[in-house]
Order: C-alpha cells, then structure tokens, then sequence
C-alpha cells in the first residue's frame, strides 16, 4: 500500500507545537539545555524520514517524546552514566509511558521550562530570548524581530544563557510560589512576544498566525492559576483575548489586510471580547495597574468603540503617556503618535514621530517609516509619502503587510 507523502506545511506546524515539549522533558532528564536541543534535532530528523518512509503515525507527539527519551537513555549509557537515572526518573519511566500513549503532553513541562529559562541570573532579554526558542519554537529570525536587534546578536544571547544555567547547575523545576513572582516579569514577556508573532507573522504569505495566539493566551492561562493574585498576569490574558477577537476581520477574503478603520467589526469576536473584559476587570480590582494592564485598557477601548469614528482616541492617548512613564519604549511613542494624530492631526504625529527617527531603536522595524508615510499620505506631502513608503518595503518581511504597503504606495504615486 503506498504511503500518503508528508503534507510539509502542516508537518512544520505539528514540529512547532510538539518540539517544545520534547526539549522541555529532556531538558528536565538531561539537565543540559544544549544536549537536550542536540537530542531533539536528531530524534526529528531521525523521525521525519521514518514517516517519510512509513507515513506519519497517529501521535506524533507521542512518538518524538519516547523516540527522544530513548536517545537520552542511550547518552547516558554510552556515558556510563546510568547512576544519574535515579529511582524518581525510574518511578516516573512507567507513568510516562502511559502518558504519552494517551497523547498527555506534560502541559507542566513547558511551564517547568519556562521559569528555568526565565532565571533571575540571566539579564531579561536572554531569559526572553532563551524561552522564545526552546519553549515556544520561534526561529532565531522571529526572536531577533521581537526584540528588533540582529540575528547575530540573539544568537550570542542563547549561547550565553545556555550556558550560564549549564555552569550553574539551574534546577529543572517550577520554582516555589513565593519565587515565581521573581521571574514573572520575563515569563509574560515572552508570552506576550509569543502571541504577537502569532498577531502579525514575521514572515509568510498570512498575516496571522493563529496556533501562535492560542498559544500565547494558553500559556498565561497556566501562570494565571498558578498566580491568582497576580494582576499582570491577568492584564496580559485580557490584552491577548481583546487582541485575538479581532483577528478574524483583520483580514479579507483574499487574505489581504484591513486597517482598523476600515474591519467589519460585526466580524469581531464579542464573545471572546467579553471573556477579556471581565478578566481585565479583574485584574484593575487588584489595584496595582502596570504595563500590560495598561495595554488591555487601550485594547478595551478600540473593542469598546461601536465604530471607528467613536473611538475614544483622547483616552487612548492618555493611556499611552501613562504607559511612557511606566514603561518607556520606541514602541509605545510610535503608538502613541499613531493616536496623536487621529485627534490633533498628521503634522502632530509627525512632532511624536520626530525623535524616534534620530535614534536607532527602530531602524530596522518597517512600521515606523509606515506610519510616518501614512501621515504624509493624509498631508498632501506625496513625494516624502512615497520615499517611506519605499524605506518601509524595504523593511517588511510578512507578504500581506508588502502587499498593503504596495498598494499605498501606488495610490501616492503618480501613476497610482
């Protein structure tokens, strides 16, 4: 009987989702965060041309987990190093292998890697880099987007971390409740950069991505139950199901992208605009307001608004201030600049514009120059429209965010 080939696409996005588990239980078994990605690779080449051969099996999750444990097995004896197979990891052996027969996929592992990778020896952006990878299956190009800084530098950053929780002998474990506050800060990073991937792809021909997004929000659903008390956590997953009910009109049905002002909104979400309502709520009743809460409320006030014209761009505005005091960033201003001038005008977004445009945290992310040509659009200033236009394509790596571009720039251009 022949075999059906591999469909690559939906092989990628299975590898995605199921990788991170694997590493996150090797991780745990090898203690040795780079044996455990040596391991992975191997056990998924070793597995994709086996399904090649035989087609795929019917959890493939499954099979990478006891593939991978088995190859960790086999380092340990080529080792000699059977001791480090204590009578714990000997007890969990039997129960792992009913679990992974069951197609269980250790939702507390990832969540055991995450705080591993988010240990307060490590400066935050390695902890956020490190976690994108391992946990969350980003490539080195989608990390280095997250943080707009090169390739070369992320790189650096994981060899690094990897290695100081190598030295130091970091624990494989959920630390204690009163030691999860500590490394919360990078974890909802990282999941935050996680579902924004999943809200904007980096590359690809779709805008969205949404195995990303669900898993951002699922992600800081088990931080919210292990915190309950804990309100950014609750901000965050307020801001991410405001964002996510979006989604659907954020595109048309050729795929192409819709601005805010122009979605159909009867095509939002309301039910999952509701569910991120009440959890932002709780949250506020918390009473310590911080950066994501923030976000949730702008987020809130766009899902709020019954139109586009109603949107309450002066609380918006204020919201980003608030948040430029809280938590200064290049993306906050260039987002605050966005509702600046939805309510004084172009020419004063240009002024909230100017000093990003003289420093270098943004030259290499595409939506700057895109604003920027957007408000000389709505100016009149056609040429200068057109030259940002052209810095911003230059920019973009995601094909429906081009071809959006694409199309402004043909419509200021003299042909257009």
């Amino acid at each position: 009987m022949p075999v059906e080939p591999l469909d690559d696409a939906a092989l990628t996005v299975m590898l995605r989702r199921e990788t991170p588990l694997v590493v996150a239980y090797l991780a745990k078994l090898v203690r040795d965060l780079s044996v455990a990605e040596e391991l992975l690779q191997d056990t998924v080449v070793a597995s994709v041309a086996q399904w090649r051969r035989a087609g795929l099996p019917p959890n493939p999750g499954a099979y990478l987990m006891k593939a991978a444990r088995n190859r960790a097995i086999d380092l340990f004896r080529r080792q000699q190093r059977e001791a480090d197979w204590t009578r714990r990891e000997a007890r969990e052996a039997e129960s792992f292998h009913e679990a992974i027969d069951e197609g269980a996929m250790f939702a507390d592992e990832r969540l055991r890697l995450v705080f591993t990778c988010c240990h307060p020896g490590l400066p935050l952006e390695a902890q956020v880099a490190l976690t994108l990878k391992l946990v969350c299956g980003l490539t080195t190009p989608e990390v280095a987007r997250a943080f707009l800084v090169p390739e070369p530098t992320v790189a650096q950053r994981l060899v690094r971390a990897k290695r100081y929780l190598h030295d130091e002998a970091i624990a494989y474990e959920v630390p204690e409740p009163d030691q999860l506050e500590a490394r919360l800060d990078a974890a909802l990073h990282v999941f935050f950069a996680v579902f924004n991937e999943g809200y904007t792809a980096t590359s690809g021909d779709a805008l969205t991505r949404v195995d990303l997004m669900e898993e951002g929000q699922r992600l800081t659903s088990l931080v919210v139950d292990a915190l309950p008390e804990e309100p950014e956590a609750r901000g965050l997953l307020a801001l991410m199901q405001l964002q996510a009910s979006r989604a659907r009109a954020r595109v048309d049905a050729r795929g192409d992208l819709v601005l805010l002002e122009d979605q159909d909104r009867a095509q939002w979400n309301h039910g999952l605009i509701e569910r991120g309502l009440d959890t932002l709520q709780l949250a506020a009743a918390r009473g310590r307001p911080g950066r994501f809460q923030l976000q949730a409320h702008i987020a809130a006030t766009h899902a709020s608004a019954p139109t586009f014209a109603a949107t309450d761009w002066a609380r918006i505005g204020h919201l980003y201030r608030a948040l430029e005091v809280l938590a200064p960033s290049p993306l906050v201003t260039l987002n605050r600049a966005v509702a600046v001038a939805m309510l004084d005008g172009p020419a004063a977004g240009l002024e909230v514009l100017a000093p990003l445009e003289r420093e270098h945290a943004l030259r290499t992310y595409h939506l700057l120059p895109a604003t920027r040509a957007d408000f000389l659009r709505r100016l009149g200033r056609l040429e200068e429209a057109q030259a940002a236009y052209r810095h911003a394509l230059e920019l973009v790596t995601n094909a429906a965010e081009r071809a959006f571009l694409e199309r402004r720039l043909a419509e200021v251009s003299p042909l257009g």
